[in-house]
């Protein structure tokens, strides 16, 4: 079965995937039954084992966030699986290779296509379910935090929603290159999680007033950077919290994409505003980052030094439950579906 160049071990014709049938709520992700599809140049096909839930899965079933030009229309961001097919011109030897990666959607099946580029080794003593819960987010904090906002050794950063996959990677990340964080909770029990798994202060903020305890816990410097997925009326507290020369990266914007900020104090602090969205970039960009990532990132993994927070395990035909349960937002790390 190897028409147009495709070098493939023997595949199926037919797959089972999980479609959202029309924007809604959970209940609209339903089991439909897909051809298998082949990888183009540039291309793997991936026997999917383990599919990582954003919450731009959620978006996306919504009808918020549709899919780039080109990208399958099935949910799912991330996975992890072994190539058992490369594109014309692809490299043989990833053939049988065990990977997680980054796609622009298609991962809610059990065959996916995957640019070559975005595909890392799964690390060493990782099970594919913890693989799976890697690449969005990884890719994500890295490129923000490390990237956008040039964080290093010693700094001070703030994280919303610190209990979340992004929250809980990025106090990993930190962690591992000795960078402080604070993040923001919305419970007593999760700041509780959020210290657990390392983080230097956890704020309640549905108690909490989060710039002044930002403040207080730096003797009111204030500060590095700030890695926001609220946006709107958090934009301009935000800019409060940040210290001198800080960096502000947006990511999301649930609280709305408008905020209203004070030109003058960017200005006289000499603040930076950025941000990123990372589904729609090139292949190009997302393989130059996979490769940065597994250069400082990967050995460390590799040595134990950090495994994702991992919050429950639902099967692929119980996806609408798994979606159920991030917009619950009573989860703690990551959500992942196995295959």
């Amino acid at each position: 079965m190897g028409s147009g160049g495709n070098r493939v071990t023997s595949l199926p014709d037919s797959m089972t995937v999980v479609a959202i049938a029309e924007p809604g709520g959970p209940e609209v992700l339903l089991r439909e039954t897909r051809a298998v599809p082949r990888p183009g140049p540039g291309e793997v096909l991936i026997r999917v084992s383990a599919a990582g839930v954003n919450r731009p899965d959620v978006l996306q079933r919504m009808g918020y966030y549709p899919p780039p030009p080109g990208a399958s229309d099935l949910p799912g961001l991330e996975v992890a699986g072994t190539v058992v097919a490369i594109g014309p011109g692809g490299d043989p030897e990833h053939l049988g290779q065990a990977v997680c990666a980054l796609v622009a959607g298609g991962g809610y099946a059990e065959y996916c296509v995957a640019p070559a580029g975005s595909c890392l080794p799964v690390p060493k003593g990782y099970s594919m379910a913890e693989a799976a819960a890697l690449p969005e987010t990884m890719f994500t904090v890295w490129h923000n935090l490390f990237e956008r906002a040039w964080v290093k050794e010693g700094d001070m950063v703030l994280v919303h929603g610190g209990t979340s996959g992004i929250g809980t990677t990025a106090i990993g990340l930190c962690r591992l290159f000795d960078i402080r964080v604070i993040v923001t909770c919305g419970s007593a029990k999760k700041c509780e999680a959020a210290r657990a798994l390392g983080a230097d202060l956890a704020v309640d903020y549905s108690s909490e007033d989060y710039v002044a305890a930002v403040k207080a816990f730096t003797g009111g410097r204030g500060v590095d950077a700030v890695l926001d997925m609220v946006g709107g009326d958090y934009v301009p507290r935000n800019l409060a919290a940040l210290a001198e020369d800080g960096r502000h990266v947006s990511i999301a914007f649930q609280r709305g994409a408008k905020a209203e900020i004070d030109m003058s104090d960017v200005m006289r602090r000499r603040l930076t505003l950025t941000g990123s969205t990372l589904r729609a970039r090139s292949a190009e960009f997302k393989a130059a980052l996979a490769d940065e990532i597994h250069r400082a990132v990967w050995p460390l993994l590799c040595e134990g030094a950090w495994r994702p927070a991992m919050d429950e395990v639902f099967p692929l035909a119980e996806a609408a439950a798994a979606h159920a349960r991030m917009q619950a937002g009573a989860h703690v790390g990551k959500i992942v579906l196995t295959v």
